[in-house]
């Protein structure tokens, strides 16, 4: 049974930084794309940055580029979502996901849809 959990969140001031962090078990974890999204109150589940399974790869929205940067450590089957200069505007439900597929190495998925398996999420609050 593939699980993801998500931890790291926080609430946190505008400025601030917060690292998240999801593992992964059930599967090889190395084989596939890793994803982050949010989901802000009354809207819709949004991308926020992929990874390619062997890092050579990343995509981010243009909301988050350069302040969030996303890594992967294959080695301990976790994706990492390191987020600094943090917004009011960020403040939502952070979800990481993995695909179902495991497609070529160089690929990065930024569609909602090519993503399979999803965590519960953690709280990111920024107060300003």
């Amino acid at each position: 049974q593939v699980r993801l959990v998500e931890s790291g969140g926080g609430l946190v001031q505008a400025g601030d930084s917060l690292r998240l962090s999801c593992a992964v078990s059930g599967r090889t974890f190395s084989t596939y794309p890793m994803g982050w999204f949010r989901q802000a109150p009354g809207k819709e589940r949004e991308f926020v940055a992929s990874i390619s399974r062997d890092s050579i790869s990343t995509n981010y929205a243009d909301s988050v580029k350069g302040r969030f940067t996303i890594s992967r450590d294959n080695a301990k089957n976790t994706v990492l979502l390191q987020m600094n200069s943090l917004r009011p505007e960020d403040t939502a439900v952070y979800y990481c996901a993995s695909t179902r597929l495991s497609y070529i190495r160089s690929y990065s998925p930024v569609n909602l849809l090519d993503y399979y398996y999803w965590g519960r999420g953690t709280q990111v609050t920024v107060s300003s």
